[in-house]
């Protein structure tokens, strides 16, 4: 099995900045992608932005400029800088890994429990 564990969700005044971070742990035999996905309350889930293990990345239009993923393939955790928070970024943070947990499955989609962020006006 694959654990995602996340941290750094909080309450931040508009404006303000974040940092999130996801480490990926157990059965790991390679990663494809990580990401980060939101829900806020009464929506779907959408895309953040991922990242590839190779550095491609890939951003929502709404966070374009004011978020940056990065990560650190060698620990298994993708990180999430956000900056110039408003109020509409509030949501549940979920962090997300394509893993392919040994040599003889195939990629699965993993996710982790949330952690939320709230962006006070």
């Amino acid at each position: 099995q694959v654990q995602l564990v996340e941290s750094g969700g909080g309450l931040v005044q508009a404006g303000g900045s974040l940092r999130l971070s996801c480490a990926a742990s157990g059965n790991i035999f390679h990663i494809n992608a990580m990401g980060w996905y939101r829900q806020a309350p009464g929506k779907r889930r959408e895309l953040v932005a991922t990242i590839t293990t190779g550095g491609i990345t890939n951003y929502a239009d709404s966070v374009k400029g004011r978020f940056t993923i990065s990560s650190d393939n060698a620990k298994n955790t993708v990180f999430l800088q956000m900056n110039s928070l408003k109020p509409e970024d509030t949501a549940v943070y979920y962090c997300n890994a394509v893993v392919r947990p040994n040599s003889y499955s195939g990629y699965g989609n993993f996710w982790g429990q949330g952690t939320q962020v709230t962006v006070s006006s």
